[in-house]
């Protein structure tokens, strides 16, 4: 127990630190080995962490819809929430293009091949992305197992996609009702609240593991690729951090600022989602961590954040869909020698913009929204699976870039309309363990 306790004692950032050093160590040295021996410690951290996803997610919304009312429109928020979303994304792929035309990326010979798993992924159209909101069980919804008709018109047990935006919508549907009904339904009400905080310390347990998982995710991901992988993509990795650093450090500071709030409290505050989302790339991963942090770190109204962050973590990609889109169009022009038109920097903006919110929060959807721009913009799409080989370290990078804007748009929202507690902002820690804060 006083291990324990020592441990516990250590500020939760500095034991994701000493587990992400520590696992780059183990991976360097023992090579490929290191994702059989220790790979498993990082698949079982995000198993947990996806484990309460989905029934966070769906108690949380539907508290916070219920709640939200008399204090706010909901319609007032989720408008002044998607509007910061369209343009930090829009902002996004201007750095992105900006990026991309000054290093250069795509210049010169790359002694590279596609890889033989790689093909173009199939993008669904922007109706069907609108039809699946929507859905027809919502118990296969919130389970992913649902039944289907196969081949022979037998009926099967079919697992399903793990889309978050079905049960965002089965969740704020409920969340309006429980409101519309009012004073009959109080104890319904109290109990979705009870539910809410009894998921909320589930997360609080499962986020202990998350050093353990960092050592386990960053000695697979190094033993793995090692360097030889990366050196002929050097430039554009290097392009892509970039332009992630950039829009967060320049850009997001600067709405901060324009917002009255100080951006070093902010990062400082956001600090452990930042952690989480760059080591599990995920932004369900991250999505508890970040809730807890913009609410008890930050001062975001609770009610207000877990209406937010999942829409966030469903919706709001800038580095997957807005800057990686944006950046791979000017690589591959430049790699296959084709010159960017004023109309084809317009296409890939608004394709980027309009696709960043149709990318789902898990790992590897950033290439089927980078399939879109590219389709949008008559570029060729093989050339994409140049980058398939090293998108797991590509991934890292979008998914903090996704989680930072996750975090920024309730912080800048909730300024906006009195729901940000500015003393709890500026006094802003990135402690975060299983004691309240």
């Amino acid at each position: 127990m006083k291990l324990i306790s020592a441990w516990l004692r250590i500020p939760f950032w500095q034991r994701v630190v000493g587990g992400f050093v520590l696992g780059a160590l183990v991976g360097w040295v023992m090579g490929p080995a290191a994702k059989t021996w220790f790979g498993p410690f990082g698949t079982l951290y995000v198993s947990l962490i996806k484990m309460i996803a989905v029934p966070l997610v769906f108690f949380a919304v539907i508290n916070a819809i219920s709640a939200l009312h008399g204090q706010q429109s909901v319609a007032v928020l989720g408008g002044r929430t998607f509007l910061w979303f369209i343009v930090t994304a829009a902002l996004a792929v201007c750095v992105g293009l900006g990026v991309g035309t000054v290093l250069k990326p795509g210049a010169g010979h790359l002694d590279v091949s596609v890889e033989a798993t790689w093909a173009p992924p199939d993008v669904p159209s922007p109706v069907q992305v609108l039809l699946d909101v929507v859905p027809s069980n919502p118990f296969y919804a919130l389970t992913g197992i649902g039944t289907r008709t196969n081949n022979v018109g037998e009926k099967t047990l079919a697992a399903g996609r793990g889309s978050i935006l079905p049960v965002i919508f089965f969740a704020g549907l409920l969340g309006l009702a429980i409101v519309k009904l009012g004073e009959r339904v109080t104890e319904i009400r109290k109990l979705i609240g009870q539910m809410s905080e009894i998921m909320i310390q589930v997360t609080r347990f499962v986020l202990e593991v998350t050093p353990l998982g960092t050592f386990g995710l960053i000695a697979a991901l190094v033993g793995s690729y090692g360097f030889q992988k990366l050196l002929p993509f050097g430039h554009f990795v290097l392009a892509l951090y970039l332009a992630c650093a950039l829009h967060i450090v320049v850009v997001y500071s600067a709405l901060l600022l324009a917002h009255g709030l100080h951006p070093l409290k902010f990062f400082k505050g956001v600090a452990s989602g930042m952690q989480v989302a760059f080591v599990s790339s995920s932004s369900f991963a991250a999505m508890p961590v970040a809730l807890r942090a913009i609410t008890h770190h930050l001062g975001v109204n609770k009610d207000y954040a877990a209406f937010a962050v999942p829409l966030g973590a469903s919706i709001k990609m800038d580095g997957c869909g807005a800057i990686f889109p944006a950046l791979c169009a000017v690589f591959i022009a430049q790699y296959t020698g084709v010159s960017l038109t004023s109309n084809q920097y317009f296409v890939i903006l608004i394709a980027s913009v309009l696709g960043s919110f149709g990318t789902a929060g898990v790992p590897g959807t950033a290439v089927v929204m980078a399939t879109v721009v590219l389709s949008a913009a008559h570029l060729p799409l093989e050339v994409i699976g140049y980058l398939y080989a090293i998108d797991r370290v590509l991934d890292m990078m979008r998914t903090m870039t996704n989680v930072t804007g996750q975090m920024l748009v309730p912080v800048l929202v909730a300024k906006e309309t009195g729901l940000l507690d500015t003393a709890v902002y500026e006094a802003a820690s990135s402690k975060v363990g299983i004691k309240k804060s």
